[in-house]
C-alpha cells in the first residue's frame, strides 16, 4: 500500500474461517452520510466472504434527533437492550463504530466481560462540538481517549489522522481506507445537460450542508463560476438566501448524483474537520479534479502537491492552498482521464482487507497496521 493506504483492488487469498462479529453502531440508514455508506459496503462484503456479522442500530431501540443534527437518530438508554443483544450473539469480537450511546452501552459491556472489541475514529467530534458550542475542540478530547482506552485497533482512514489520534494517545492505530461504486461514478458518466449549460466553470460541492462543513469559504470565494450545491441540512435556508446566485438542488443519488459529478469542471471540499471525505474519491472517478485546503483528507487524497497523498503521480488530479481561489484555479488544470484513472483505484474490498486484517491482529493479539493478516482460525 502507498503511504496514504488506496491501493488498487487486491487478489484476496484462500477465504479465512467465518467468525461471528458484532457491529455496534449510531449511525446506520436512513441516515445519509459517509460512515453510513462505508458500514453498509463492509458488511455486505464480511457476509459475501463467510462471516457472521450482527448488528446493533438505532432502529432496535427508541430513539430520538440528535440535537443540530436530526437525521440522526440517537438510541434513548440502550444499555440493557444492547447487552441482550451481544450476549445473544456471542460474537468473536465486537467493533464499535461510533461514540454515541450505542458505541458507549457497547463498550462497557465487552469491558465488563472481557470482549474484544476495535473502534473507528470516522467524525471529528470535538470539531464539531467546537462550532456547536463555541468551546475549544480540545476540551472534547479527553471523552475520545477514554471512549477508545481499551480497544484492540483504533480504525481510521488516513495516514495523517492516525498519526494524530497517536500523538493525542488514542490507539493502537489501524488503516481502514474508503471505496467508491465503480460501476456508478466513473469516467463514462452523463453530465447533467442543465448543470453542464450553466455558466462555466462549474464548481461542484456534495455533502451535508451545515456550519461544520465550511461550506461559505466555497460560495463566497472570487473565482469566476457557477457555484453548485448538492445536498440537504440546516443551513440551507439560510445559504439560499445569503448566495442567490447559487445552484441548490438538495439531495441527489445514484446515477442523478453521478451525473451532477460529470457535469461539474472542478470538485470544491471546503471543509475543515472531516476525517476522510469520500465525495473526493467520487467525484475523481467521474473525472473531476478535486480542490481542497491543506488539512485532513484532501491532503491525504489529493496530496500536498497534487499528486495524490504520496505525490506518487506523475500529473495532477487537483490542488490543494490555504486560499481556496488558488486551489480552484490550479486544479482546473487538471486532466480529467488522469483524475478518472487515480479514483477508480479506491476499492471497497481493498477496504475491507484492511477491516478483517485489523480485526485479525486483535483476535490473534497483534494488530497488525500493515494490513496483511486475515480472520484466520
Amino acid at each position: 500500500m502507498t503511504g496514504a493506504d488506496f491501493p488498487p483492488g487486491a487478489t484476496p487469498g484462500e477465504p479465512p474461517m467465518p467468525r461471528r462479529i458484532l457491529l455496534a453502531t449510531d449511525a446506520w440508514s436512513p441516515q445519509v452520510n459517509g460512515v453510513v455508506r462505508t458500514l453498509h459496503e463492509t458488511v455486505a462484503r464480511l457476509r459475501a466472504r463467510g462471516h457472521v456479522v450482527e448488528l446493533v442500530t438505532p432502529d432496535l431501540f427508541v430513539n430520538l434527533p440528535m440535537p443540530f443534527y436530526a437525521e440522526i437518530r440517537l438510541a434513548m438508554a440502550p444499555g440493557a437492550g444492547v447487552a441482550r443483544r451481544i450476549a445473544a450473539c456471542r460474537p468473536d469480537l465486537v467493533h464499535i463504530a461510533t461514540e454515541g450511546p450505542i458505541g458507549w452501552a457497547a463498550r462497557r459491556w465487552c469491558r465488563r466481560h472481557g470482549m474484544p472489541f476495535t473502534t473507528a475514529f470516522h467524525t471529528r467530534f470535538p470539531d464539531y462540538a467546537a462550532v456547536r458550542t463555541g468551546c475549544s475542540a480540545e476540551r472534547f478530547w479527553p471523552i475520545m481517549r477514554r471512549f477508545h482506552a481499551g480497544s484492540g485497533a483504533v480504525l481510521a482512514a488516513t495516514p495523517t489522522l492516525r498519526a494524530e489520534l497517536t500523538a493525542r494517545g488514542i490507539g493502537p492505530v489501524a488503516p481502514w481506507s474508503r471505496g467508491i461504486d465503480g460501476t456508478l461514478f466513473n469516467a463514462g458518466a452523463p453530465p447533467d445537460p442543465r448543470l453542464r449549460s450553466l455558466p462555466g466553470p462549474v464548481l461542484l460541492y456534495v455533502g451535508r450542508v451545515a456550519p461544520e462543513k465550511n461550506l461559505e469559504d466555497f460560495l463566497g470565494s472570487r473565482h469566476p463560476g457557477t457555484r453548485i450545491v448538492v445536498g440537504d441540512g440546516p443551513a440551507l435556508a439560510s445559504l439560499k438566501v445569503k448566495y442567490p446566485a447559487a445552484v441548490f438542488t438538495g439531495r441527489l443519488a445514484g446515477p442523478a448524483l453521478a451525473s451532477a459529478y460529470a457535469a461539474a469542471d472542478c470538485f470544491v471540499f471546503p471543509s475543515r474537520s472531516d476525517t476522510f471525505g469520500l465525495v473526493m474519491v467520487e467525484a475523481l472517478a467521474c473525472g473531476v479534479p478535486v480542490a481542497g485546503y491543506p488539512v485532513q483528507g484532501p491532503i491525504d487524497i489529493v496530496g500536498p502537491r497534487g499528486r495524490g497523498g504520496d505525490s506518487q503521480l506523475h500529473r495532477s488530479i487537483g490542488a490543494v492552498d490555504a486560499d481556496l481561489d488558488t486551489a480552484i484555479a490550479h486544479a482546473l488544470l487538471a486532466s480529467r482521464a488522469d483524475c478518472a484513472a487515480y479514483g477508480a483505484a479506491f476499492s471497497w474490498d481493498a477496504a475491507t482487507d484492511q477491516f478483517v486484517a485489523a480485526l485479525s491482529g486483535v483476535l490473534e493479539g497483534a494488530p497488525d497496521e500493515g494490513g496483511n493478516a486475515s480472520l484466520a482460525a
